[in-house]
């Protein structure tokens, strides 16, 4: 694909975005804005809703050893495992971040963030609130468990994945509810990817990486990413897809177009800094497995807007809460390598963290829930080719 038709289909993504948002863009702004002259301790408890027992928090989980790397990948993979020199690579990345053959008195990045975001919400609320992994230690069913154990009876549970997909934050449903049983109300918010104060708490980052960016001098663009997925878990399908024992819908998933909704609200945060023309969005991260994932890429992204003729490029994750390997790795040192061999170069916004505005977030969504401000968008078979298809594959109509 020439960067031509490259550079084309990204502004028709954005101008297609737009299109759909702005049915509510004036009243959602109203929103915002009328939050942001509000005390940053009042600005979600104003209109409050009544408390569950508890809250249950779920994350995808990381191991504590680099030992425990093969028994977690099988995990992530749905028991098939994976060769033994992609456990090894892994290995290696996760060691340069940090990861040993004992477990560090912190823990590791996204299990340390994931408790501590736990706890500065508990204080916020009043109430108990818990953490479990799908994928490792502490367990959601063991979680769960202990629940029950301290006579929790109802829990609220947020999953934070802000974009919802069935193939993530469906399996994460699929957990606690087969965990909780009969014995466990679970009230499952799934996916809130639009929601005002998380794009505000990204926003406060990304706010701080341009401005820093721009006074080197540098032409700058900045460029959202989130987690891509295999396109066979996203697209409509004539027949049932299997994902990780879970059989899929044939319609459409909506985590393509959330990813970029939060992007675009991001945007809109930074509106008085960051012109249209100077943000991009694409997924990070494509996997090894079979099959053809959702794109473009970082990597070719970043050609292309080094052949565009920028100079630096600020990133941000808008689907990651917290640091973790997609990040401190990925993006630390896998990218840093690519811009360089590019003759680019590249920062980063800070993750979340233990922002402030996302624990009012959560606290906001524990409290009064969410609501999607807009009804997913339907797609075309030649649409959905034209969004999911790799950028070296050139799509073609159904």
């Amino acid at each position: 694909m020439s960067l031509f038709h490259f550079l084309v289909g990204v502004a028709a993504e954005k101008l297609n975005l737009r299109e759909r948002l702005e049915p509510l863009h004036d009243q959602i702004a109203r929103q915002v804005t009328q939050r942001a002259q509000e005390p940053a301790e009042n600005a979600v408890t104003q209109s409050s809703g009544p408390l569950p027992e508890a809250v249950l928090l779920l994350a995808h989980g990381t191991p504590d050893t680099l030992g425990e790397m093969d028994a977690y990948l099988k995990l992530v993979t749905g028991g098939r495992g994976v060769p033994p020199h992609v456990v090894h690579e892994l290995q290696e990345r996760y060691a340069e971040i940090g990861l040993r053959d004992e477990p560090t008195p912190e823990g590791p990045h996204l299990t340390r963030w994931t408790l501590l975001q736990g706890r500065l919400l508990a204080a916020k609320l009043g109430v108990p609130v818990y953490v479990g992994m799908r994928n490792w230690k502490p367990f959601i069913a063991d979680v769960v468990a202990q629940m029950k154990s301290d006579g929790v009876r109802s829990a609220r549970t947020l999953c934070l994945a802000p974009q919802n997909s069935r193939t993530s934050v469906g399996l994460y449903r699929r957990a606690v509810e087969t965990a909780a049983g009969d014995d466990l109300q679970i009230d499952f918010l799934a996916g809130w990817a639009e929601h005002p104060l998380l794009a505000r708490a990204f926003a406060e980052k990304m706010r701080a990486a341009l401005l820093s960016a721009r006074a080197t001098g540098a032409r700058t663009a900045v460029l959202f990413t989130a987690h891509s997925v295999p396109c066979r878990t996203v697209q409509a399908s004539v027949k049932p897809v299997e994902h990780h024992g879970m059989v899929l819908a044939t319609e459409p998933d909506t985590y393509n177009s959330e990813c970029k909704k939060t992007a675009a609200r991001i945007a809109a945060e930074l509106s008085d800094i960051l012109p249209e023309s100077e943000w991009y969005f694409c997924f990070q991260s494509q996997g090894i497995s079979g099959g053809p994932w959702i794109g473009p890429s970082v990597e070719d992204t970043l050609s292309a807007l080094k052949q565009e003729g920028y100079e630096h490029v600020v990133l941000q994750p808008v689907g990651f809460l917290c640091d973790h390997v997609e990040i401190l790795y990925d993006i630390d040192i896998a990218f840093q390598q690519t811009a360089r061999e590019l003759g680019i170069t590249i920062s980063r916004a800070e993750s979340l963290n233990d922002s402030s505005t996302l624990i009012q977030a959560l606290e906001d969504l524990v409290r009064n829930g969410y609501e999607h401000p807009l009804a997913p968008a339907p797609h075309t078979s030649a649409e959905l080719l034209t969004v999911l298809a790799p950028l070296e594959e050139p799509a073609t109509a159904a």
